[in-house]
């Protein structure tokens, strides 16, 4: 699903042999360009780029590169361009057997049984958030509802940060999250000093018994966690916690306006919405990609990788390819089987995937309940963030203007 075309550089060529995954271009035609690599190229050598980068978009070779970790490592780089400044964000760029101490650690902390409590929470806020535009029939999806709710439930719930510096975080953390810009490091910077003061801040308040006291008291392979790794884990939690469900909720968004049988379903028959939510997953799901660097001479599919080559795999890619999903591109509740890979596959996994199912289950569980006629507004362009996690950054609706919740205060 578009709502842009590419405006023309986008050729072969460029899919095959110049294949740029920080292109506005791609950002804008980004499933059918994604689409033509499947087809044209799989495994594409692209010259973009410092020393240039493998390029994998085929569900099978995703997979198997995603859980080669002795071939293919994270520890000696993700992303390409090399960032500005080397940071460890714990446990995604370290490899087994380290990684698994700090998987396991922040694993314990978002277990089903774990988070269940938060699921009523969770609710109130979804209804807070909606309270605030629900009268009016009109709102900026994204700046009103997407992109605060995940971060303000991780605040509350998961770390127990304040509320109050959730927007300057949110504001970091996207400037980290984009590897080629200017402002990249600096985001770096600040987000790393603003963990530091609130890790300070969290040891003088006491314990809450969160996931925060878990990584605090850690020991990693029998010595206490460092100043470093604490700031690491906890940039991962932010970066993980903050933007990714946003980005899936924009996409979805964008999914029902177009698709108004899909709410219309959910709305009728609100038990089908942990089967949409895997669904949507697998069509809209925004941690898009990530890289792996080459420790040795290899092959994938034939094609020689030299030790120290990066490659990029594209999860959102791999869900859409024919060979694993029949009718890809296609909202499907009837699908046999879906093995998608949207929170990625092999060691390094995305850890809240818990968690973000279910916000996403309660999210859309209100917005099906409480709002009817969901249009884009006429005229909307819709562009994205696109890096290695994918975010429309504007999403204008309109819909039948409805009633605040009864059970929350005027």
């Amino acid at each position: 699903m578009e709502t842009n075309s590419s405006a023309g550089p986008i050729t072969d060529d460029w899919v095959t042999r110049h294949f740029d995954h920080l292109s506005p271009d791609l950002a804008r035609a980004f499933h059918p360009t994604l689409a033509r690599a499947r087809s044209l190229c799989p495994v594409a050598r692209s010259d973009a780029h410092e020393d240039g980068f493998w390029v994998l978009t085929r569900y099978e070779d995703v997979l198997q590169v995603a859980q080669d970790w002795q071939t293919f490592s994270s520890e000696l780089g993700i992303t390409v361009p090399s960032p500005p400044v080397q940071t460890k964000i714990l446990p995604v760029t370290v490899d087994p057997p380290l990684q698994r101490v700090f998987k396991r650690l922040v694993n314990a902390q978002f277990t089903p049984a774990k988070i269940a409590p938060w699921e009523a929470p969770t609710r109130v806020l979804v209804d807070h958030l909606i309270d605030g535009f629900i009268e009016r029939g009109e709102c900026d999806f994204m700046t009103e509802f997407a992109r605060p709710f995940p971060g303000l439930a991780f605040f509350e719930l998961a770390l127990h940060a304040p509320a109050e510096d959730l927007e300057q975080v949110n504001h970091w953390a996207t400037q980290a999250s984009l590897p080629h810009s200017p402002e990249s490091r600096d985001g770096l910077m600040k987000l790393a000093g603003w963990i530091a003061k609130f890790v300070e801040q969290r040891r003088a308040d006491g314990p809450r018994g969160d996931v925060v006291d878990a990584v605090l008291n850690a020991e990693i392979e029998g010595r206490p966690i460092t100043p470093q790794e604490i700031i690491g884990t906890i940039h991962l939690l932010i970066l993980g916690g903050l933007e990714t469900t946003a980005g899936v909720l924009g996409a979805v968004m964008m999914r029902f306006c177009e698709q108004p049988e899909i709410p219309a379903l959910l709305r009728q028959r609100p038990e089908l919405i942990p089967q949409a939510v895997e669904e949507l997953l697998r069509l809209d799901g925004s941690f898009i990609c990530i890289g792996r660097t080459a420790r040795h001479d290899t092959e994938i599919d034939g094609y020689q990788v030299k030790e120290g080559e990066r490659v990029i795999m594209y999860w959102a890619s791999a869900n859409r390819d024919a060979a694993e999903f029949a009718a890809p591109d296609a909202f499907d509740l009837d699908r046999e089987r879906n093995r998608h890979i949207a929170f990625g596959a092999g060691p390094h996994r995305c850890v809240g995937s818990n968690l973000a199912r279910m916000n996403l289950r309660v999210a859309l569980g209100e917005i099906v309940r409480r709002l009817a006629d969901v249009k884009l507004q006429p005229g909307a362009a819709i562009d994205f963030h696109s890096t290695f996690n994918r975010a429309p950054l504007s999403v204008p609706i309109t819909f039948t203007p409805g009633e605040r919740s009864q059970s929350l205060p005027g």
